[in-house]
C-alpha cells in the first residue's frame, strides 16, 4: 500500500513537471510569469511548512529570510555579478541568519512566544531595508536585469521570458524533491515525532532544539533561494518581499492545501493564485471575496484540499472493505 502510494505521487510528480515544461510553449507571456511566481511562492511555502507542519514551529517572520535572498541578488545582478555565486550566497546567507534566530529563539521561546518574536524581527528589517538608501528605500531596487550563466566556455542566456522560467521551474523543482526527500528521510520521520511529542521524543534521547534548529536553517536558506530567484523574474525588489503579510500568505496557502501534507503549500499556493486571477476585476471587492472564500475552505476543510481528499479515499476505502468483508462471509456461509 505505501510502494503504491509512493509510485501515485511520483507519477503525479512527473506529470505536473511535463505540463508546468510546456506552459511556454502555449501560454502567453503573461501567463509564463503568473506560473513562474506561482512558483517561487510554491518553494517558499514548502520550506515555511517543513517548520510548521513537520517540525511543529510556529514563525511569522520567514519572509525576512525571503527578502534576504532577493535583495542579494537583485543588488548582485545589477553590479554584474555572477548570478549561481549569488544564488549560493543567498543560500549560505538565509541558512546563518536563520542559524542567528534560531539559536537566540529556539532555547527561550515556543509556540506563540516564537512566533511573535520572529515577526518582530521580521519587522525591524523591513524597517532597516526601507530607509536603506543603498537598496532603494522603500520603492526597493528596480531594473534587475535576467542573467547569463557562465559555465566554462559555455553561455546559458536566461534574458528571455521563456528561457528563465525553465530555469525556474528546474531550480524549483529540485529544491522542493531536496525537501521531500528529507521529510522522507529519517530527519523527516524525526521531526513528526517531535511535533507529535516533543517531550517524548526528548525522553528516548532525540536531541529536539538540534533538530529544530536544523530544519529552521534548512527552511531559511531555501526561503532565501526562493527570494533569490524571485528577483530576476519580477526584476524589481521592494521591502515588501519581507513584510509580515508576505509570512501569512504562506500560512495561508499552507493552511488552504494542507499543512499535513508536504505537496498541500503548493496545491494551496495554486488554489490561491487562481482565486486571486479570477477575483481580479472585482474593484474594491477583490479581498473581501478571496477572503470569504478562503473562510469557507478553511472552516468546511479543516485539514486543506489534501486533508479532505484524503478523508474521501479512507472513506471509501473502507466502504470498499466492507462490502468485500460482506460478500466474503456471504460466500462461506453454508447452504441451508
Amino acid at each position: 500500500m505505501i510502494t503504491a502510494s509512493r509510485n501515485s505521487v511520483i507519477s503525479g510528480i512527473l506529470i505536473a513537471l511535463v505540463l508546468l515544461a510546456s506552459v511556454p510553449l502555449w501560454a502567453n507571456p503573461g501567463w509564463v510569469f503568473v506560473v513562474g511566481f506561482v512558483l517561487v511562492e510554491a518553494l517558499f511555502c514548502l520550506s515555511w511548512n517543513l517548520l510548521f507542519g513537520f517540525a511543529g514551529v510556529a514563525t511569522f517572520g520567514h519572509a525576512a529570510f525571503f527578502a534576504v535572498g532577493a535583495y542579494l541578488v537583485g543588488w548582485g545582478l545589477r553590479a554584474g555579478e555572477s548570478f549561481l555565486l549569488l544564488m549560493l550566497g543567498a543560500g549560505v546567507l538565509g541558512g546563518l541568519g536563520s542559524l542567528l534566530v534560531g539559536l537566540v529563539a529556539l532555547r527561550r521561546m515556543t509556540g506563540i512566544h516564537l512566533a511573535v518574536l520572529t515577526l518582530a524581527l521580521s519587522e525591524v528589517l523591513y524597517i532597516v531595508i526601507g530607509n536603506t538608501h543603498a537598496l532603494g528605500g522603500i520603492d526597493g531596487l528596480a531594473s534587475i536585469p535576467r542573467p547569463t550563466i557562465h559555465l566554462g566556455l559555455a553561455e546559458i542566456s536566461l534574458e528571455s521570458s521563456d528561457a528563465y522560467y525553465w530555469f525556474l521551474l528546474l531550480t524549483c523543482s529540485v529544491f522542493a524533491l531536496v525537501l521531500w526527500w528529507l521529510v522522507q528521510s529519517r530527519f523527516g520521520r524525526v521531526l513528526r515525532c517531535i511535533k507529535q511529542d516533543g517531550e517524548r521524543a526528548e525522553f528516548i534521547g532525540v536531541n529536539v532544539n538540534r533538530y529544530q534548529l536544523a530544519a529552521f536553517v534548512v527552511a531559511g536558506a531555501v526561503a532565501a533561494v526562493a527570494g533569490g530567484l524571485s528577483a530576476p523574474l519580477t526584476q524589481i525588489v521592494t521591502p515588501a518581499a519581507g513584510y509580515w503579510m508576505h509570512s501569512i500568505q504562506a500560512v495561508l496557502n499552507s493552511l488552504l492545501g494542507g499543512a499535513g501534507f508536504f505537496w498541500g503549500p503548493a496545491l494551496g499556493t495554486a488554489i490561491f493564485a487562481g482565486i486571486d486571477f479570477v477575483t481580479r476585476t472585482f474593484a474594491g471587492l477583490s479581498e473581501v471575496v478571496v477572503g470569504g472564500i478562503l473562510l469557507v475552505i478553511v472552516l468546511a476543510f479543516p485539514g486543506g484540499v489534501l486533508g479532505f481528499l484524503s478523508t474521501l479515499k479512507s472513506r471509501r476505502d473502507r466502504n470498499a472493505d466492507a462490502a468485500a468483508n460482506v460478500v466474503e462471509t456471504g460466500l462461506k456461509e453454508p447452504a441451508e
